[in-house]
């Protein structure tokens, strides 16, 4: 699954308006790769008993659709065997558990049976610090005069931790994501920091923190870097081949994309003043 930019398709159109001949691109496609969207996020307060797992499959470069998988078995299992069922939706593709119980530092096994193939994980379900306050700076930005607000935490002395904000604003579409790790605030108060240059008076915010491990935090930051260089985000389709932590039982070079995560999340609303 090659990706051609839109500078190149604009250059081959430019070239190719006053010529007779047609000029065949020849974009490689791989086969299709089974995409595992698992991200078990408990957030702070709530029971977390309702949790989704979606399948979708990689696609061709001119498709529009991402293609849904039905039929899949899917589970969940704690330490102690408790197994949660996770079944398909009436959506296609998604598949939805009502009774998850989420433990903190407890470890979780999923497994995935699709199209006679399994595929499992093992994680760590992660604590996050909660989010104390949010802070307006109307003098942010390299510039000087850009409004930034910042998302204070307090975090937990004598551990390492990893966190993953995401920035969420009225007035644009995508979302922000980036990674942290505790290496040089350990056991301080720290924050998060917006990333929108066109913050002004009215605009809401939302703004989440989420726990993870620390393969995780390393996972995400190479996604996040990627994505953010592509002008996307790290949850749409996979922009490379980006290994995860699920594997493939059966065939062991078949692997998944995708991650099989599970954060405990703190989240606040802000509307710039």
């Amino acid at each position: 699954m090659k990706q051609i930019s839109f500078i190149l398709l604009l250059f081959i159109a430019f070239f190719t308006t006053s010529c007779e001949d047609v000029i065949d691109l020849n974009l490689d496609t791989a086969a299709p790769k089974l995409v595992i969207t698992a991200s078990i996020n408990w957030k702070k307060g709530s029971t977390g008993n309702q949790q989704k797992i979606i399948l979708s499959t990689t696609t061709s470069f001119y498709s529009k659709d991402i293609p849904k998988v039905s039929g899949a078995i899917i589970t969940v299992k704690n330490s102690e065997n408790l197994t949660f069922k996770f079944v398909e939706s009436t959506t296609k593709g998604e598949y939805i558990c009502s009774n998850f119980l989420p433990v903190l530092n407890e470890t979780y096994r999923l497994t995935v049976i699709s199209n006679g193939e399994t595929y499992t994980a093992n994680e760590i379900l992660q604590a996050v610090a909660p989010i104390t306050n949010i802070e307006q700076n109307d003098e942010g930005g390299f510039t000087g005069d850009q409004i930034e607000i910042k998302t204070f935490y307090s975090d937990p002395t004598n551990q390492a931790n990893y966190y993953l904000y995401k920035y969420s604003y009225s007035n644009q579409v995508k979302s922000n994501y980036y990674v942290d790790q505790d290496e040089f605030f350990n056991g301080n108060k720290f924050f998060s920091v917006s990333q929108n240059d066109d913050l002004k008076k009215g605009d809401k915010v939302d703004v989440t923190h989420f726990g993870i491990s620390k393969q995780y935090y390393n996972y995400m930051s190479v996604l996040v870097s990627i994505s953010n260089n592509a002008g996307g985000g790290p949850f749409q389709s996979p922009p490379a081949t980006v290994r995860g932590n699920i594997i493939n039982t059966t065939k062991f070079d078949n692997y998944p994309l995708g991650y099989f995560s599970l954060s405990e999340i703190d989240t606040k609303s802000y509307t710039i003043e």
